[in-house]
């Protein structure tokens, strides 16, 4: 009797098996939906666009983006994850998606759980910089000056819990200094405000900021990756220049729900790579200041779990409520 159990269970396995691999041969039997948590116009926005024509070449069927905005990406997110696990619904994640199961009290969803990461395709590089009048030339000296001011210099960032204010919060937390955020409705009014002179310090998007620095309104201090930017080669990173350690990528990924087909997602994730190194792509990567990121999906799944992991003891420790 146990044989035979074995032998049934054994037979059931491999015609699982065949029919995950006729259904990953078959897809897609239908076009494809790509989730994109922000309205039109972003830079998230623009990559899945790119992504969403050379995709569609590739696996021969149309790749739509659906910009269902607002809620941090839960409303988008909630979308991908009840949707079925076939592989025709997909998900562009962000670092949003790192930090908003600590904003949220309740989720509709589990984020270690209800979807998994296909691959993570690119990360941004942010620069700090300060307005011009700040008596200091590196980010040791802005350190040292708001040690011997404290609560004197003020960060603007784009909003509670967003990246310029985690990004932000981590920096003042690794070089000891006590700063002051400064909310505003986006990047825009925050950078806006850094230049007026009203407020001081700003890391933002290196390709936002590159115009304000190279027309002298906005001086700039560090990058905050943990390589130089071919932006700006000379430019030390903020990691080698005064707080070492010091890391925060705004990256973007893709997702899909969890229970789709392992054949699928690699599917998925072999076309999408190839998206990755064409020229196109490259291209609009550098456009937006990013480095294409060549992560297999189990490696993107512990990435993500990581960047949860690291921004969740950021906005404990820094007490950063949603508002």
């Amino acid at each position: 009797m146990p044989k035979v159990k074995a032998l049934v269970l054994k037979t059931a396995g491999l015609l699982l098996a065949l029919t995950t691999a006729a259904a990953a041969q078959d897809f897609p039997t239908r076009p494809i939906r790509l989730l994109v948590p922000f309205t039109p116009g972003g830079s998230v926005d623009t990559v899945a666009r790119a992504l969403a024509t050379r995709l569609g070449e590739r696996l021969g069927r149309q790749v739509i983006v659906d910009n269902r905005s607002g809620a941090s990406g839960i409303i988008a997110t909630e979308i991908a994850v009840k949707a079925p696990a076939d592989g025709h619904t997909l998900l562009m994640i962000s670092f949003t998606h790192a930090v908003s199961p600590w904003m949220y009290d309740k989720l509709p969803y589990n984020p270690r759980r209800d979807f998994v990461p296909v691959t993570m395709l690119a990360k941004g590089v942010s620069l700090l910089s300060i307005h011009p009048s700040v008596p200091a030339n590196s980010v040791k000296e802005l350190v040292a000056l708001a040690r011997s001011k404290p609560k004197e210099l003020h960060f603007a960032n784009a909003g509670s819990g967003t990246y310029t204010h985690v990004s932000s919060a981590l920096f003042a937390m690794m070089a000891g200094i006590d700063i002051v955020h400064v909310p505003f409705k986006g990047t825009g009014p925050a950078m806006t405000d850094v230049i007026g002179g009203h407020t001081q310090v700003l890391l933002n998007s290196i390709v936002t900021a590159l115009p304000h620095v190279r027309s002298g309104r906005l001086k700039a201090l560090g990058i905050s990756d943990t390589k130089r930017s071919p932006l700006l080669p000379d430019l030390p990173t903020v990691d080698e220049a005064g707080v070492p350690g010091y890391e925060a990528t705004n990256w973007w990924g893709v997702a899909i729900a969890a229970g789709t087909p392992p054949a699928i997602v690699e599917r998925l994730h072999r076309e999408i790579a190839a998206v990755q190194n064409s020229d196109d792509m490259k291209a609009q990567f550098a456009k937006d200041g990013a480095t294409p990121m060549q992560l297999s999906a189990a490696e993107s799944g512990r990435f993500f779990l990581s960047e949860m992991e690291k921004w969740g003891k950021v906005v404990k420790a820094a007490n950063i409520q949603r508002q």
